[in-house]
């Protein structure tokens, strides 16, 4: 299994050009479709891949969520992904992906994995509405390989948030207030309906207005639309916009193109860009410093989100 995951040394090369490297994986042949779908994780999220090792259950956890399990002395959760998509399956799952996210580790347990591919995120597809409610928004994007393969890439903040009932405890009695805040506006792209709800109650409880698309193509159609509305009234787009906030992973374009885009073009001079992502490690808040990030927040902490946008906001 660690041979698998050597090939992935180049990853750090492929901020600010719009791709990614996936690693794939199955989880059975599902008994209510007779079909074996085939699944992705982006392997910055991945630490490493293994047999399934001896699970001890833990009392008052979710139902996904087998139990626990040790590794190098740490106790880690360990989530069936089967059982959590809903996918009814007569195989006992033989692998664990260990991943790393928001500060977590976390075990998933599939049926095996496959191979890394690397991909350009354009040719993630937002899904399709009939696909979401089939899997319960757990679904991000979708992409068809050169072989037919339909790959989906799953929603792993949902997974976390849901595992942990993080979105059942957004604590907005921290977040940073200030009157100032109302004649602000944030822009904000996130591929994750989990995500986008923290940060609306976040921004919603700060007094600060927002906008949102979901993923970067979008947040880029729409900042273009802003700044012909500035040209308009001839003013510059920093007088109307005062931050944009974005996750990294997203389909058609990620978070990286997104900030690249938007430092390079001088309409948008002046206003901070914020990367808002469970890629909490020091190697990937490197990569957004150096498509021209301002500033780099970790998921799931609405008192930190508070303090980082206030910051800038209060600046502007």
């Amino acid at each position: 299994m660690s041979d698998l995951l050597k090939t992935i040394d180049a990853r750090t090369k492929l901020a600010g050009t719009n791709k990614l490297e996936i690693l794939l994986f199955t989880l059975g042949v599902d008994q209510r479709s007779g079909r074996r779908e085939n699944f992705g994780i982006n392997v910055f999220k991945v630490r490493e891949v293994m047999r399934t090792p001896e699970i001890t259950q833990a009392p008052e956890m979710s139902a996904a969520v087998e139990g626990m399990v040790s590794l190098r002395g740490v106790l880690v959760p360990v989530v069936d992904l089967a059982k959590y998509a809903g996918i009814v399956t007569n195989t006992r799952p033989e692998i664990m992906i260990v991943t790393e996210y928001n500060g977590h580790t976390q075990g998933f347990l599939v049926e095996a994995v496959d191979t890394i591919l690397r991909l350009d995120w354009s040719s993630m597809r937002v899904p399709p509405d009939m696909l979401i409610t089939q899997m319960g928004g757990l679904v991000t994007a979708v992409t068809e390989l050169d072989n037919g393969k339909l790959v989906m890439m799953l929603d792993v903040e949902k997974v976390l948030a849901e595992t942990t009932q993080t979105d059942e405890n957004i604590d907005t009695s921290l977040v940073v207030k200030d009157h100032k805040f109302a004649d602000k506006m944030v822009y904000f792209a996130d591929d994750s309906i989990v995500a986008r709800r923290q940060i609306e109650v976040t921004l919603n409880a700060m007094g600060v207005r927002h906008q949102h698309s979901i993923n970067g193509k979008r947040a880029w159609d729409e900042l273009q639309r802003i700044a012909q509305a500035a040209a308009i009234q001839d003013k510059p787009v920093k007088d109307i916009l005062h931050l944009v906030l974005t996750d990294v992973e997203m389909p058609e374009m990620d978070g990286y193109m997104l900030t690249r885009l938007i430092k390079s073009d001088p309409r948008f001079a002046g206003i901070p860009v914020l990367m808002h992502s469970s890629l909490s490690g020091a190697s990937n808040q490197k990569l957004g410093h150096s498509v021209g990030v301002d500033g780099y927040v970790s998921k799931f902490e609405p008192h930190k989100l508070s303090e980082s946008i206030a910051a800038f906001l209060l600046k502007s």
